[in-house]
């Protein structure tokens, strides 16, 4: 083949990589136009006017969501052994609730969750804001070993999460109002050997939460994921009693609570706590696997 043969073909592949990325520019130009043209400008607030449910209502991070809204509403505590909870009941009175009602539930006995759900609007009139924020850490040690308790942690941290959360988004959509928050973490955004079994149960979660979130866009129900990191609290004592140290960009159940809070009125879907693990989540996706399977908990 000649020089100028050569030239001609280096030409037109230039020519055509000039064209089509000219042509990738305009596509992507557009498709973000009509995306935006779409999108309002501000997130509209969910009417979140009803009763406030914790599931799982001795949650510490549930709990103190629950502070932060009791003002003036119905507050109903989802939890086993209902008649221990006087102290949160006191608690939630002196932060403004007009009652406190204590019901039984257990995240484990799945066909029981849409009665409940059912018996709660019909005692207690719509929800308002629905917290999801019951389950358990387990123990990684014994669940890569012993599967009844590695399946433990997936039935509470997942499959008992969408049992509830199916019949709740049905139950809500009917009134066209109200919030959900559920809790993610930074666990399952990148699943680490560490902590593979919890943090595989959190990806699942994520992954369902996200997916709900899109399938409730119009109905006038909120959906807001919540994804905090290592939280320093009753849930992580014995974990750090046995000498695991809090995690970079940790949190307390407080600070859990703020940051929710503060998103649920901003009409928001997703938050990251604190707001700096977003960006880090990123990063964690380029560590080589190599690296990776060396992460602490």
């Amino acid at each position: 083949m000649c020089r100028r043969e050569l030239l001609d073909d280096e030409t037109r592949r230039s020519m055509m990589f000039a064209f089509t990325a000219a042509w990738l520019r305009r596509t992507l130009r557009s498709v973000a136009d009509a995306i935006l043209t779409r999108m309002p400008l501000r997130r509209a607030r969910p009417d979140t006017d009803g009763t406030l449910v914790v599931f799982g209502g001795r949650s510490e991070i549930g709990l103190e969501v629950a502070l932060r809204l009791a003002a003036g509403r119905v507050v109903v505590l989802a939890a086993r052994r209902p008649d221990d909870l006087a102290g949160e009941r006191v608690r939630l009175l002196e932060a403004g609730a007009v009652t406190v009602h204590a019901v039984e539930f257990d995240a484990d006995d799945l066909d029981t969750h849409s009665a409940l759900i059912a018996r709660l609007v019909a005692d207690h009139g719509r929800i308002g804001v629905a917290v999801v924020a019951f389950g358990i850490l387990g123990d990684q040690a014994r669940a890569e070993t012993d599967v009844t308790h590695a399946l433990q942690i997936a039935h509470t941290d997942y499959l008992a999460q969408i049992s509830v959360l199916t019949p709740l988004a049905s139950t809500m959509r009917i009134q066209q109002s109200g919030a959900i928050i559920v809790f993610s973490s930074i666990a399952g955004m990148r699943v680490r050997r560490a902590n593979y079994v919890y943090g595989s149960t959190k990806a699942g979660l994520d992954g369902f939460a996200t997916g709900l979130t899109d399938a409730l866009r119009g109905s006038g129900v909120q959906l807001l994921l919540a994804r905090p990191g290592f939280v320093i609290g009753t849930m992580t004592r014995d974990l750090m009693d046995s000498g695991v140290s809090p995690a970079p960009l940790s949190s307390t159940a407080s600070q859990v609570a703020d940051a929710v809070v503060s998103a649920l009125r901003a009409g928001r879907t997703v938050v990251w706590i604190p707001h700096t693990l977003r960006a880090a989540s990123f990063v964690m996706r380029l560590v080589p696997q190599v690296l990776w399977r060396r992460m602490p908990r």
